[in-house]
């Protein structure tokens, strides 16, 4: 049984990492989102400070032109993590199937092993009644 306890242990421990995974890139798609819609708002002000809103005009302010580049790499490094997301929650989920199937074994081991018990104190009561009344 040591053994099984130890597998249980290590079971939750995995689980727990890929839930501190699934956890970890979900913050950064998040925080990757919130500064692509700062550098929208950036964008807009410079692009209204400069009275031009078309990229390819002559004009058209640098600072925007490196925003609009930075946050299209950001959408993209968000759409690229969602990728990895749906990795992470798969390897989740397969982490909580092995640990469910090692506690229904050890919950199993343990129920026999109570009728067991249940069963030889039985036989000893009876043992002891039937000895009784002789």
């Amino acid at each position: 049984m040591k053994s099984r306890d130890t597998l249980i242990r290590l079971k939750r421990f995995h689980v727990d990492e890929k839930r501190r995974q699934v956890a970890q890139i979900e913050a950064m798609i998040a925080e990757f989102e919130r500064m692509a819609a700062d550098l929208d708002r950036e964008i807009a002000a410079e692009q209204s400070r400069a009275g031009i809103d078309d990229p390819g005009h002559f004009a058209y302010p640098t600072y925007a032109k490196a925003a609009i580049q930075r946050r299209d790499n950001l959408k993209q490094s968000a759409d690229n993590l969602r990728g990895q997301l749906e990795d992470a929650r798969g390897a989740l989920a397969e982490a909580f199937e092995e640990l469910k199937k090692v506690e229904i074994l050890e919950e199993r081991d343990q129920h026999r092993e109570r009728s067991a018990e249940n069963r030889a104190e039985q036989a000893e009561l009876d043992r002891i009644g039937a000895h009784s009344r002789a």
